[in-house]
């Protein structure tokens, strides 16, 4: 970082560089990140894995190595890329995302980590159907776990195209599409090869690249104002076409009950992702499962702290005007900041960085979504517990297959979205249709089949309708469908409606339907599991 641009105005420093892309070197760190992830993949990989290895990873990891790989899942394309390009742009309004995203954590850590390490065994539909009846319980969880992986692929899928087209200089929206389906083929081949071990070492390297170099971003934007926040903001400010306005809300959501709507998605819509519930079952206690989210609630946080001054850094030092004229859009704040702060090459590392990004947290949802399939519908729902060894983990891989196939196609009609937005929508279909049942079969003893139907299909139909009749489907500029118009509801984010919906749904339901003959004493067995851990690894016997 040179002297001329810790002392010329920001944004004349900044304009110049801007135009130093250069793909060879991008290409190269690109592809030296790839072969190492491979190479990791490929030694720890089992090709006859047992179920527990292939799901779980055979409970091998730590609570410290856990909590890094939930940081690694869980700070994905949305948390670098999304947030960082929405502060850019939208200031607090921006930030908002960062703010969702931590408090969250704390709902997973009080609610439901240790309770559900205790209960289950591969999967959130283990702990749902416990006390309850298998077959349709499991065939809710499995469909609801499947909808909210589909929506954070999209989003990470969105986020892989927007990146590589900017990297590559790539004007052509056929070459944006390749490079989806690119990632979608190295998102296969991580989960087919590598398992649940496999992806959970590609999720602790990369957090820990993800951390340092966002944290290498954050002092080298500190230092350009002398560690002088408020004199980041008021550059930021000043390079803003809406001036003093970026630190006020009501910037990016004019309507509150929107910005209201947004804010409870994303801090209850944690602790019903399914896949970072999954990564509570690869540690050996449900002590190390608490440890585990301890290190990510840390990391987390220290993460989406460095995104506050990321986000004001790139609207001072690149500017909101040219983040939105580049090729990924906002998601290309991040990116563009860091090749104005250290040229071509930090904005190779920082960019593969986030691939490395991307990659890691689309196997976690691929080998979440496989494993919901294969071991909730297939194993247990078609096959009614009478699997041939091996043929779970086999039905499981092919998943992964068709997985990704949907995936990058959803990927390719969303990449002009904002990623933190469509990650927000994934939330929102987590906290209505996983949430309340999760919470009251933990919790509510009455709680029967019938309520948690009722929840979690009204929760995931109404929640799911409510985005497609949204202005994020149609009606607006930036929608996935611009040139159309059915938004009929007004909220870009349902989960101010849903997510009520859901719990209400799951009270009539239990209200309105008898319990089954074994009810109190499956309900106090689960108890004394749920609180002490004993039996849970035969918690998804048939």
């Amino acid at each position: 970082m040179s002297a001329a641009l810790a002392a010329a105005p920001l944004g004349a420093a900044a304009a110049p560089e801007l135009q130093q892309v250069d793909p060879v070197i991008n290409m190269v760190v690109f592809a030296a990140f790839v072969a190492v992830t491979l190479f990791i993949v490929f030694r720890v990989s089992r090709r006859k894995a047992s179920e527990n290895e292939f799901y779980a990873a055979g409970r091998s990891f730590s609570g410290r190595q856990n909590g890094i790989a939930i940081a690694g899942d869980y700070l994905s394309a949305a948390s670098f890329l999304g947030i960082c390009g929405a502060i850019a742009v939208a200031g607090y309004d921006g930030f908002l995302y960062s703010i969702g995203f931590l408090v969250a954590w704390l709902v997973a850590l009080l609610l439901v980590a240790e309770l559900l390490r205790n209960t289950g065994r591969f999967t959130m539909a283990d702990v749902l159907s416990f006390r309850l009846k298998q077959r349709p319980v499991r065939m809710a969880a499995a469909l609801a776990t499947l909808a909210v992986c589909f929506f954070y692929l999209v989003a990470q899928m969105a986020g892989a195209g927007n990146l590589v087209a900017l990297l590559m200089g790539f004007t052509d929206p056929i070459a944006k599409d390749v490079t989806i389906a690119l990632v979608g083929g190295l998102m296969i081949v991580y989960v087919i090869f590598g398992g649940m071990k496999g992806t959970t070492w590609v999720q602790i390297i990369k957090a820990v690249l993800l951390i340092a170099g966002a944290g290498i971003l954050t002092l080298m934007v500190l230092f350009i104002v002398q560690f002088d926040f408020d004199e980041l903001l008021a550059r930021a400010i000043e390079m803003s076409p809406d001036g003093e306005a970026i630190l006020v809300p009501g910037l990016k959501y004019t309507n509150p009950v929107d910005f209201l709507s947004l804010g409870l998605a994303l801090v209850l819509g944690t602790a019903g992702l399914p896949h970072v519930l999954m990564r509570f079952y690869t540690v050996p206690s449900a002590k190390e499962a608490r440890r585990s989210v301890v290190w990510a609630i840390w990391l987390i946080g220290i993460f989406y702290l460095f995104t506050l001054v990321l986000g004001f850094g790139a609207g001072a030092l690149v500017g909101p005007e040219t983040i939105r004229a580049a090729a990924g859009g906002e998601n290309s704040a991040a990116p563009l900041l860091a090749l104005a702060l250290g040229g071509p090459i930090l904005m190779a590392v920082i960019s593969a960085i986030a691939f490395a990004t991307i990659l890691a947290v689309v196997a976690g949802l691929a080998i979440t979504a496989a494993t919901s399939f294969a071991h909730d519908i297939y194993a247990s729902v078609i096959k009614r517990g009478d699997v041939a060894p091996g043929a779970e983990v086999r039905v499981a891989r092919i998943t992964v297959v068709v997985i990704g196939i949907i995936a990058i196609v959803g990927g390719i009609i969303a990449q002009n979205q904002n990623v933190a937005f469509l990650v927000a929508l994934a939330f929102a279909v987590a906290a209505s249709a996983n949430l309340p049942t999760i919470l009251y079969s933990l919790f509510w003893r009455r709680f029967n089949t019938g309520g948690a139907l009722w929840s979690m299909y009204g929760g995931l139909v109404s929640c799911v309708l409510l985005i497609v009749l949204s202005p994020a489907v149609s009606g607006r500029e930036t929608s996935m469908f611009p040139e159309a118009d059915f938004a009929v509801f007004p909220l870009s984010n349902p989960g101010i409606v849903s997510i009520p919906l859901a719990f209400v749904l799951g009270i009539v339901g239990t209200l309105v339907t008898k319990p089954s003959a074994d009810h109190a004493a499956k309900q106090a067995e689960m108890e004394v599991r749920s609180f002490t851990g004993a039996g849970a690894e035969k918690a998804s016997e048939h």
